[in-house]
Order: C-alpha cells, then sequence, then structure tokens
C-alpha cells in the first residue's frame, strides 16, 4: 500500500516511463525539451554546411569560366554573324554566314592554314623525338640529375619575348651567328626572314627550342612510371637498352605521347607570339609575302590592324573548330589504344 501510494505522488520520470512512451511526450508534460518533429539548428546548419560545401568550393571557377571565356566565346560568336569594324562598335550589320564565306573564299585564310600546317608539323615532329630522347637519357642514373632537369624546363620558363629576340640575332641576314656557321660548310648566307622556308624553320626553331624540355620532363614522369618489372623480364631475354626502348618503353608511353601531339597540336594552331616578333614591323602580316602568316597573326591582323572585327571573330571559330576536329581525333585514337590494350 505504501508503495502504491508514493507511486501516486511522484509520477514517472522519461527513464521510468513504459516501454513504447516517446521520451518527449513525458518531458513535454512538464513544458521542457524540443516539441516532437523539430531538428536542432546546428543538425540542420551541418546538413546544409555538407551539402553546399562543395558547390562553395568550385564556384570561383565556374565564375571566372563564365565571365573570361564562355561569355567571351558567345560573343565572339556573335560578332562573326555581324558585319563589325573596330571603328564603330555601336554600329553592326547582320551578315549571316558571309564572313565564312568570305574566308573559304580568301587566298590569306589558306595561305594561314597552310603555314600554320607546315610549322607544326616541323616543330612538333623534331620536338617529340628529341624530348623522348632527353627523357630516356635522364631515366637512368645520372650525375647531378637535378641539374640536368632544372636546365631542360630553364627554355619553357624563358619569356616569348626573350627567346624570339635571341633567335632574330641568331638568324640575322648580316652578322647572324647561323650564316656565320654556313659560311663554313660554304653556304651563301640565307636571308631567313624573306625566305619561304627559311622563316618557317626559323620560326619553327624557336618553338623547339622552348617546348622540347617542357615534354621530356612529361615523359621522364611517364618513364618513371613504368614497372621496373618489365626491364628485368627484357634484361633476362637478352633483350639491349635499344631493345628495352623500343619494345618496353614507347609502348607503355603510348598514351602519353598522344597526349603530347594533341597539346603540341593546339599550341601550333595557336602559335602567335613567336612569329610576330620573329617578323618586325611586317611581323602582323607573317613576313612581306605572308611567308610565315599563322592563323592567329592572321586574325590579328584582321581584327587589330585593318578593324574587320566580324572577320577576325570567324578566324576565331575557324580555329575553334580545327580544335574540336583535333579532340576528337584524340577520342578515336584513345579508343582504339584501350581496345588494343
Amino acid at each position: 500500500m505504501t508503495g502504491s501510494k508514493e507511486a501516486l505522488a511522484h509520477p514517472a520520470s522519461s527513464a521510468e516511463a513504459a516501454p513504447g512512451t516517446p521520451p518527449g511526450a513525458v518531458r513535454g508534460a512538464h513544458g521542457r525539451g524540443t516539441p516532437a518533429g523539430a531538428e536542432p539548428w546546428r543538425s540542420r546548419l551541418y546538413r546544409w554546411d555538407t551539402k553546399a560545401s562543395p558547390y562553395a568550393f568550385v564556384a570561383p571557377f565556374f565564375v571566372l569560366f563564365g565571365a573570361f571565356t564562355l561569355v567571351p566565346l558567345l560573343y565572339t560568336a556573335w560578332y562573326s554573324l555581324h558585319d563589325v569594324q573596330l571603328s564603330g562598335l555601336d554600329h553592326q550589320t547582320w551578315a549571316g554566314l558571309d564572313n565564312y564565306r568570305n574566308l573559304l573564299s580568301s587566298d590569306f585564310f589558306w595561305n594561314a592554314l597552310r603555314n600554320t600546317f607546315t610549322i607544326g608539323l616541323v616543330s612538333t615532329v623534331p620536338q617529340l623525338l628529341a624530348a623522348i630522347g632527353l627523357a630516356h637519357l635522364l631515366n637512368y642514373r645520372l650525375r647531378g640529375s637535378t641539374m640536368w632537369r632544372v636546365v631542360m624546363l630553364t627554355p619553357y620558363a624563358t619569356s616569348v619575348a626573350a627567346a624570339t629576340l635571341v633567335f632574330t640575332l641568331l638568324y640575322s641576314w648580316d652578322g647572324g651567328m647561323v650564316n656565320w656557321v654556313l659560311h663554313f660548310f660554304g653556304v651563301d648566307p640565307v636571308n631567313w626572314r624573306e625566305s619561304d622556308w627559311g622563316s618557317q624553320f626559323a620560326v619553327s626553331s624557336i618553338v623547339i627550342w622552348r617546348w622540347t624540355g617542357y615534354n621530356a620532363l612529361i615523359y621522364l614522369a611517364a618513364m618513371q612510371a613504368i614497372p621496373a618489372d618489365l626491364y628485368e623480364s627484357a634484361a633476362i631475354d637478352g633483350a639491349n637498352r635499344w631493345q628495352q626502348f623500343r619494345h618496353v618503353t614507347v609502348p607503355q608511353l603510348r598514351p602519353t605521347i598522344l597526349f603530347t601531339v594533341v597539346v603540341s597540336t593546339i599550341g601550333a594552331t595557336q602559335l602567335f607570339g613567336e612569329p610576330l616578333l620573329f617578323g618586325g614591323v611586317s611581323g602582323s602580316k607573317g613576313g612581306s609575302e605572308h611567308q610565315f602568316q599563322t592563323l592567329g597573326l592572321y586574325m590579328y591582323d584582321q581584327g587589330w590592324i585593318i578593324g574587320n572585327l566580324g572577320k577576325a571573330s570567324a578566324i576565331a571559330w575557324s580555329m575553334f573548330l580545327i580544335l574540336l576536329i583535333v579532340a576528337a581525333v584524340n577520342l578515336l585514337f584513345t579508343r582504339r589504344l584501350r581496345k588494343s590494350a
């Protein structure tokens, strides 16, 4: 009797509640605790932070990409469909596809496209072959290997203006070191700036000098990722270093080689600084006879020298379409390599 009276005098607490009774119901009877269904603000803040933080971290990139890449790209596409002059940006006349038709019928456009292809081919092939050879040498244990790697990267760190100025002096018609060396072999001096093949070779040599070391370090990193077991197996089979390079190193470097070819092709399509500075006064026209005028120079000449922004925008979009074709070819070769692997 006494125990039952005490139980009636003291109601059961939340800990002493009957099984199945929600704790909040007991606390709610006393006016304390959180109402049923409500969530603490710290939990809501944590959930929002978990969901929103990734978007906040990547938002600066998309903002900058939209402001400085996407918007100019779309605005250039709009300009390419209009007749726009640099001296009168407020006066735009709808031209449709006339700017693109004029490009296809322009000898200067095809000349610039041909020069871009020639300079790109002459600069890319020797550049990548030399880069693979240098990376193969650096892959072995050499004294001062770190110093040699820094030396390989020095041309890439040199500005375009400084490198082109030095090469302009080397290829000078009167007193240039290149003609001075050719004189000892009985070769007549070459006017590198006015010659068709000479000017393109000179511009290509600047590109080769600047980018060979950079690509060599990329190949070196890929070579160091090749398992050593493959070389050991090849050595056991009696393969020398040259055979190991042909049958082990090169097949393992196929994805990296494809990557450097695509990147070099994109760089050759956008080549601008080297021929502009090498040409001097006539740099924007690629020489007196447009003998080394690239697509980048042709776009600059039409847009900022002549002032035809509509045609310059059409050239820019033509270059963009060429890069899309290069990307599509890259994707095709990558899929074939994956299937053959």
